[in-house]
């Protein structure tokens, strides 16, 4: 059993950290093979000359002007609304920067300008294949498009569309159109309105971006931001930011737990053996040779142990990376085992086991040859002050043999519940991830979003735009919200943020305090979630500088509320602020609904008709997708280590009751001797295992939250914060699980009672 918690140990860092190698370099192979930029921009529009301009800038590499827009698809058979990124490609050669490969079929033909090449998953999720045909909304009118190539992009690993928390294949797709047809949809002939562009290493990122942002501004430059900010490359790098932070704390737990069954098994060997070190001892064997060859015991169960974790964790890698295929879109993914943890994982399990035998090992060099040679003096049991109380009185003979062994061993006892608890404590802390994405979903955005639509339109129209909104078929309330991009800063502290602005009088999006309850948008001054307060060393009352990105827009404000949010970190103000702080009038983004959902088809007609609506995303399907998506991806992961926790929890118990009937077996057989029934003489092994683990099952609980907890901030990064939610249903199914580990174990050990010759037994030279 100590080799099987040692395998788990070894499988679970080897499994982590070889998906997460994998993973890592995949994406760094395909960031470089297809020219991923290091620095983005998107603006209003400027000239095309202003190109040579920028790859001047020192410290620039290579330089990809491009034209960008959102378009609204019709998908025959597909009801709902659809949206595509549709994004230009050179009319001669590669991309520079942000190149695509090319999946199936062809890149497209100079000067066609109704091909277009699509997202793989994209493709896949719809059945479209070269040349299949759709409908797109490009520059207010209504175009049929040709595929002719399936592709897929550095930049879209992770594709999330507007207002999308995870990816939705179905809903949303990546579209890749001619330079030229695209400029002429768009009105923006010899024009760009966005740039990628990779750096040289020879000048600070810092300085880079700062010339930049000079040759931009006067170009309306909406924002420039790096890689790290890139949003799939954010979501991936949260994620294996996860994985990392998990991988480093499990295992641990698994090998405290194989250094406390070392430490039990090795001292119970040495207890059975003394007579033999003694004799060993007297015929001229020298201590280190005696201990010595109890050392090879541990080193054989490191040896078995790190060997099956090995294997078991490159199979389990190899397995779960090709998973990952499902949720990152790359056009090659290979697996390979990382042998620098590999080695470390395995040095750290020796050193585990030898920390727990070590105290066996030095127990048998210790023990005098004449001490050795004596059988142990047998335990005295004499009635203790606790039991003057009267309490055993009522007790049955079998029941005060097992409180009086307990009492008699107090720390072995205390071992026993420390590592059941800590097998409780692994579910636990593997479990509650489905109690906090319940907790997001169902208590968070439950409340705090409670529209059913959210319209994005293409350019900020007027606020007009919201009464018009009320007219079309089916809704029944419409809220205008305005989004920026803004840099926050507090003192030497600054983030790049979305500043959004509601109306004063919203109800269909609110904020939320830290115990998930409505507050008020503030009518003067910012809110800001907790996790941006966070970063700036921000509180309630202290002043912040706002700066527009792309204008020379600049304002104080005061920290009004600190809310809740566990996706992004953004902040909020009132719209008319917000218009304010931007000047050019009211104006708005989009418009939250409320619909009348037995009119949600024809709404959804009315507005694939909106040549100005660039997206539509509907809460329940972003929300269900969210929810699948992390589910999923949860499955994966928490099954591994969940499955590993309740091999350690029967390993542990199985190896408590086997030390128990060794050293009991013949107090046993004298019970059954003197006409003691087997079910009699087991209630002793039974009763003092389910003593263990009553007793081991609160302080389980206890160490699962401690234990959540740490995960729980492992997994705290820019993009994510999961709450520390354990519900009663997540600490039953753990208990449970230890309890069922305590039956079958139980139930092998006392088979081999059944089986108990007694006169041997009592016969036997102790």
């Amino acid at each position: 059993m100590i080799v099987v918690v040692i395998a788990c140990a070894v499988a679970t860092a080897v499994m982590s950290f070889g998906v997460l190698r994998s993973l890592a370099e995949t994406r760094a192979e395909y960031y470089e093979r297809y020219h991923f930029a290091d620095v983005f921009a998107t603006l209003r529009r400027a000239p095309e000359p202003l190109t040579e301009a920028i790859e001047r800038i020192p410290g620039v590499a290579r330089v990809q002007t491009r034209v960008a827009a959102d378009a609204a698809l019709e998908i025959d058979g597909i009801d709902e609304p659809v949206v595509g990124r549709v994004l230009s490609l050179p009319d001669r050669g590669e991309p520079a920067v942000n190149a695509v490969a090319l999946r199936q079929g062809r890149m497209i033909a100079p000067g066609n300008a109704h091909e277009i090449v699509v997202s793989e998953n994209f493709a896949r999720a719809h059945g479209l294949v070269p040349g299949a045909r759709l409908g797109a909304i490009l520059g207010g009118h209504k175009r049929e498009l040709a595929v002719v190539g399936i592709a897929l992009s550095p930049e879209y690993i992770y594709a999330l569309g507007p207002g999308m928390i995870a990816p939705d294949d179905r809903r949303f797709g990546v579209l890749w159109i001619g330079r030229q047809a695209l400029e002429a949809a768009l009105d923006l002939k010899g024009e760009f309105n966005e740039v990628g562009i990779q750096l040289d290493g020879s000048k600070p990122e810092a300085e880079v971006i700062e010339r930049l942002e000079a040759i931009l501004k006067p170009y309306g430059g909406a924002g420039i931001y790096t890689r790290e900010r890139q949003s799939s490359h954010a979501f991936i790098s949260s994620m294996l930011d996860q994985l990392s932070g998990v991988g480093r704390v499990v295992p641990l737990i698994f090998l405290m737990v194989a250094a406390f069954l070392a430490h039990t098994v090795m001292g119970r060997l040495i207890d059975t053996q003394r007579q033999q070190i003694g004799l060993l001892k007297a015929l001229g064997i020298s201590d280190r040779a005696i201990g010595w060859h109890y050392l090879k015991l541990g080193l054989v169960l490191i040896v078995l142990g790190t060997g099956l974790g090995l294997a078991a964790g490159a199979g389990l890698g190899f397995g779960l990376t090709d998973i990952y295929t499902q949720f990152f879109h790359f056009p090659f993914l290979r697996y390979k085992q990382d042998p620098a943890i590999s080695a470390a994982a395995s040095l750290v399990a020796a050193a585990a086991v030898a920390v727990g035998t070590s105290g066996g090992v030095r127990r048998a060099v210790s023990l005098p040859a004449a001490v050795a040679m004596v059988p142990a003096v047998p335990s005295t049991y004499r009635t203790g002050s606790w039991e003057k109380l009267g309490i055993l009185g009522r007790l049955n003979a079998p029941t005060r043999m097992i409180l009086r062994h307990l009492a008699r061993w107090p720390l072995r006892a205390a071992l026993g519940v420390g590592g059941l608890s800590l097998a409780v404590a692994l579910q636990i802390s593997m479990l509650f991830s489905f109690d906090a994405l319940d907790h997001m979903i169902n208590g968070f955005y439950s409340r705090a979003q409670r529209q059913d639509l959210t319209v994005f339109f293409a350019d900020s129209p007027s606020s007009a735009a919201v009464d018009e909104a009320t007219s079309w078929p089916g809704v029944v309330k419409a809220e205008g919200y305005r989004t920026i991009p803004v840099r926050v800063s507090l003192g030497a502290r600054a983030r790049l943020v979305n500043l959004t602005g509601l109306q004063s009088t919203a109800t269909l999006v609110r904020l939320l305090d830290a115990e998930l309850a409505p507050v008020r948008l503030p009518s003067r001054g910012i809110a800001l979630s907790s996790k941006l307060a966070a970063l700036l060393h921000a509180k309630t009352g202290d002043v912040v500088t706002v700066e527009a990105i792309g204008s020379d827009t600049r304002i104080d404000v005061s920290v009004a509320q600190i809310t809740e949010q566990y996706i992004g970190m953004d902040a909020y103000m009132d719209l008319d602020a917000l218009n304010e702080l931007v000047g050019g009038g009211s104006r708005i983004s989009g418009v939250h609904l409320l619909i009348d959902k037995s009119r949600r088809e024809a709404l959804y007609r009315t507005l694939k008709n909106v040549p100005t609506i660039v997206g539509i995303s509907e809460r329940a399907i972003v929300l269900a997708s969210f929810h699948d998506t992390m589910a999923r991806t949860l499955t994966i992961i928490v099954s591994f280590f969940v499955a590993f926790a309740g091999l350690t929890a029967v390993s542990i118990v199985y190896s408590g009751a086997r030390i128990i009937l060794s050293e009991r077996e013949r107090e046993m057989a004298t019970l059954m001797a003197l006409g003691f029934t087997t079910r009699e003489a087991g209630h002793v092994l039974v009763g003092e295992i389910a003593i263990l683990v009553v007793l081991a099952l609160p302080l389980g609980c206890v160490l699962g939250r401690a234990l959540g907890w740490v995960i729980a901030e492992r997994l705290d990064t820019d993009l994510y914060r999961v709450p520390l939610i354990i519900s009663g249903g997540t600490s039953g199914v753990a208990m449970l699980v230890v309890l069922l580990a305590a039956v079958i174990s139980t139930w092998i050990v006392g088979r081999h009672l059944r089986r108990l010759d007694v006169l041997a037994t009592l016969n036997a030279r102790q």
